[in-house]
């Protein structure tokens, strides 16, 4: 029907097939494996009035590279480079997240860049730093993300297109919001909204039972215990009157940053660092811009097929919750447990700063692995303008 349809009926063996000995090679270990030997996140707030409605998306940056640099206790001249995803910076941030490298106390001579893949910049980010890793252009690096929505989100966050541009169908169909593309998504695929409302409700469950247990220092603000599918279904539509996507079941807008150190596990053993997991492998796939929600369930497949895995192999999944309607097209279309997807919650408990979620779902998912005693996770999210990544973790 579409490019997306198309690709996922092409990998689908790979959902439910894989191949014998996909997951059990894929949990040895290797001196060249890139691993994880510290991921952690700020608190994240409310976009425009939270905790962090104040403070600049590089301060937010420096905060987490300081606390990532006292946690894994690693010598910060050893690391290399550091790639920050964000989507809002002025400039993308590339000048103000070098000097938030420098005041967290990184030397001159560990090189900074920010990228911008939207919704995906996180894991991106994390990915650059893996691949340049396996490439052996660095030894270690970090990928972060740092986002400061209260500031910088807004009209002004796109800037008008040319005439060049609107001429072009496709090329003008990546400013359409992506509100309005998940209304229509969900009216077209048949997603109704006391579906999305349980599935908004269970996100919020989930993650007031993460706060009461892993938030030591700070608090996702975004975060309201009490909810249920019921009280969600009495809040208005946003996007038309007979709509049924609303601030209730959609992510919400945040302010945060997060970061993981990555490095190869033989000078993880060499510097004495914690292992607590590993990167195996990424995808990035395009999708109609008019579809950009179902980027999940083109880009999962691909990674799968990469990795030799089948959808019973991975016991959590990561799946960034724009919004419900869309996660559950995702799942729904995968065929994929929704008791395995996001167990701690979502950004529609505790928000989604854009450039942010992609590492901050390396760290939610390691930690929850971990917790669990499980091995296998991938993280995934749709991205703005029609394009889906993913990604597949190993705990250790």
């Amino acid at each position: 029907m579409f490019v997306a349809q198309e690709r996922l009926s092409q990998v689908s063996n790979h959902l439910s097939g894989g191949s014998k000995g996909g997951k059990q090679a894929l949990l040895e270990k290797h001196p060249d494996d890139v691993v994880v030997t510290c991921a952690l996140r700020t608190a994240i707030t409310k976009g425009g009035k939270g905790g962090f409605k104040d403070t600049a998306a590089a301060d937010l940056l420096h905060g987490a590279l300081q606390a990532l640099l006292q946690r894994s206790n690693v010598d910060p001249s050893l690391v290399q480079d550091i790639a920050v995803g964000a989507v809002l910076a002025p400039g993308g941030g590339a000048t103000e997240f070098r000097a938030a490298a420098l005041a967290a106390g990184f030397p001159v001579t560990t090189s900074t860049k920010s990228l911008n893949r939207q919704c995906s910049s996180g894991l991106q980010a994390c990915v650059d730093i893996a691949n340049a890793i396996k490439s052996g252009m660095i030894d270690v690096g970090i990928g972060a993300g740092a986002e400061s929505m209260s500031q910088q989100y807004g009209p002004q966050a796109v800037t008008e297109f040319s005439e060049l541009l609107e001429g072009h169908k496709l090329a003008a169909e990546c400013k359409v919001p992506m509100g309005v593309l998940s209304e229509k998504m969900a009216k077209e695929k048949g997603i109704p909204r006391a579906a999305q409302d349980a599935f908004a409700a269970s996100s919020f469950q989930k993650a007031v039972t993460d706060e009461e247990k892993t938030i030591t220092v700070g608090r996702d603000d975004g975060v309201r215990e009490g909810i249920t599918a019921e009280s969600l279904g009495k809040i208005r539509a946003a996007f038309a009157k007979d709509g049924s996507i609303h601030a209730g079941n959609a992510s919400q807008i945040s302010d945060g940053a997060a970061a993981v150190l990555l490095m190869k596990r033989s000078t993880a053993q060499r510097l004495g660092q914690p292992i607590i997991g590993k990167f195996v492998q990424a995808s990035v796939v395009g999708v109609p811009p008019l579809l950009m929600g179902v980027g999940p369930a083109a880009a999962i497949p691909v990674v799968l097929e990469k990795t030799n895995l089948s959808k019973d192999d991975v016991d959590i999944w990561e799946i960034n919750e724009a919004f419900a309607s869309q996660c559950l097209y995702c799942v729904n279309e995968l065929g994929i447990d929704v008791k395995k997807v996001n167990p701690k919650g979502g950004a529609i408990a505790f928000g989604h700063p854009l450039g942010v979620t992609g590492a901050r779902q390396v760290s939610t998912l390691l930690t929850e692995l971990r917790r669990t005693g499980q091995r296998v996770g991938v993280t995934s999210m749709c991205i703005g303008t029609g394009m889906g990544m993913a990604a597949v973790w190993v705990a250790e």
